[in-house]
């Protein structure tokens, strides 16, 4: 029981202020399932996409609102507002955002009725924030929830198209079955503890050894995030689901729920902090990496061959999750963190510049389309060339310092082997990246792609996703202090005692 004096301390209200961008997106998203019936279809399109915006607009102005309070505990200790949460709350509304963005083209260009499409990404985003600030696995899980069965729908988006509704299925099925592993885990933590709060979990394994079944509990959890974050050897649905889906869910699907499950991942594995190395993550960094890059050395499809990058990018960024000793937790958390904005600026991107080329139907999504784009069409292949260089990792974009901060963490860590085989799989990756730009720029094109004027919201996401590849590349100080700050509210030893209700903002924090 927490003192009276301490109870009365809390501000009336302030469990609702820690979840106020969960409210404030839920309640845009309702008001867009209300009006779609209502609108006319023709004007569906940008009336109900542009609600959509402003929602995830208000979202960032409630998650800086939200950052402006006293952080702490709410909901009887299962949701923690501190940097770490905050720092992903601000990522994942961002990416939603800068999907919706793009999404008005495309849909108006696929003549798809968009009302509860712009609420599912909306509905998707809730699931998502609530997952990085819950410190309750229970309550994971029914965030991964909320957000898995918004991306199921959403990857089925493009009804009159057989590969869609197969992405669709096949998403769901192996994401249900994903998720069970998940719930396994759960339960046997409980098993093992006798809770399922983070904070009280990682208490009673400081007291006491971890037993087996610890261990067992972590490693099935990895499974049901692992399948998130489209690691191997979990990322088997990733390049039938990619090419299949609509592009802009693709950019969303690879870069917001991705987020959300690393942030959950750094919670369980470094909050939790379970005694020993975890070689599971090793292997799984390894051969992330390893079969990402291979398996996109032979893709033609660009939707397919991102996908494979998306496998391999997931392995660069496990390699922050095998730093797990006490002395090189803090570089690992911070880099990880980093990778995760920067890969979404990038990758975010280069969707949209694909959404936008594939036309009606998404016929022109091969490499053979992209031949000549650079005269035909300058500015969107100096576009598309920036995204690409940033994620071979090219300096003076966001990706370089990226694998920067990774590759330099580990190699501080002691992990030379892991280290190498990622900077070789950068080289590999270079390779199809750069086969894109050759493409564009050196081959002539042998049919006819029509290349209509970019709309103004697809410019706009083009240009929030351009200059924050850039300022990621060339100003990344600010972004990586605040997520050196956000991780060490997240180290247990940075935590404070877990009974306590409210911590007050840390004074001078970037955030």
């Amino acid at each position: 029981m927490m003192p009276l004096a301490q109870i009365q301390a809390i501000p009336q209200g302030a469990d609702y202020i820690r979840i106020l961008p969960e409210l404030v997106l839920s309640i845009f998203g309702i008001v867009i399932m209300v009006l779609d019936p209502l609108v006319d279809e023709e004007k569906s399109q940008k009336t109900l996409g542009l609600i959509g915006f402003i929602g995830t607009l208000a979202g960032l102005a409630s998650t800086w609102y939200m950052a402006r309070q006293p952080w702490g505990l709410a909901f009887s200790k299962t949701i923690r507002v501190d940097g770490f949460s905050i720092f992903f709350n601000y990522l994942v509304i961002a990416i939603a955002a800068v999907v919706i963005l793009s999404s008005f083209e495309y849909m108006a260009v696929q003549k798809i009725r968009a009302g509860e499409y712009y609420a599912l990404i909306l509905f998707s985003a809730v699931g998502m924030t609530l997952m990085s600030s819950a410190i309750e696995l229970v309550l994971i899980f029914i965030g991964l929830e909320i957000s898995s069965i918004s991306t199921y729908i959403l990857a089925g988006f493009r009804r009159n198209e057989a590969s869609s509704a197969e992405s669709s299925l096949k998403y769901f099925l192996l994401g249900s079955f994903a998720t069970a592993f998940f719930l396994y885990g759960v339960a046997l933590m409980f098993g093992a503890t006798g809770s399922t709060n983070i904070d009280i979990i990682s208490q009673r394994l400081q007291s006491s050894p971890a037993e087996m079944l610890v261990y067992t509990s972590m490693a099935l959890m990895f499974v049901g995030l692992g399948f998130k974050v489209a690691a191997a050897p979990f990322h088997v649905w990733t390049p039938d689901v990619y090419e299949g889906a609509p592009a802009p869910v693709v950019g969303f699907m690879s870069t917001a729920p991705k987020a959300a499950a690393f942030a959950v991942l750094l919670r369980v594995v470094f909050s939790i902090n379970v005694p020993g190395r975890f070689w599971f993550l090793w292997v799984a960094a390894a051969l992330s990496m390893t079969l990402g890059n291979v398996g996109a050395l032979v893709q033609n499809n660009v939707k397919r061959l991102l996908a494979y990058s998306s496998i391999a990018h997931a392995g660069y960024l496990l390699v922050a999750f095998a730093m797990t000793t006490p002395d090189t937790s803090l570089n690992g958390i911070s880099a990880a963190m980093f990778y995760t904005a920067a890969y979404a600026a990038m990758n975010v991107g280069a969707f949209a510049v694909v959404s936008h080329l594939a036309n009606a139907g998404e016929r022109y999504v091969n490499l053979e389309d992209y031949e000549g784009l650079g005269r035909s069409s300058p500015l969107l292949a100096a576009t598309l060339t920036v995204f690409l260089l940033s994620l071979i990792g090219i300096p003076m974009t966001g990706g370089f310092f990226a694998k920067f901060y990774v590759f330099s963490a580990a190699l501080r860590a002691n992990l030379i082997w892991l280290t190498i085989i990622g900077v070789l799989n950068s080289a590999v990756g270079a390779y199809y990246y750069l086969r894109i730009i050759v493409v564009m720029y050196m081959r002539e094109s042998r049919k006819e792609v029509p290349v209509g004027p970019v709309s103004l919201g697809l410019a706009l996401a083009l240009a929030i996703t351009f200059v924050a590849t850039l300022y990621l590349g060339i100003l990344p100080n600010r972004v990586l202090q605040v997520a050196q700050h956000s991780a060490h509210d997240l180290l247990p030893a940075a935590s404070g005692a877990a009974g306590v209700a409210q911590n007050p903002r840390p004074t001078g924090n970037t955030n």
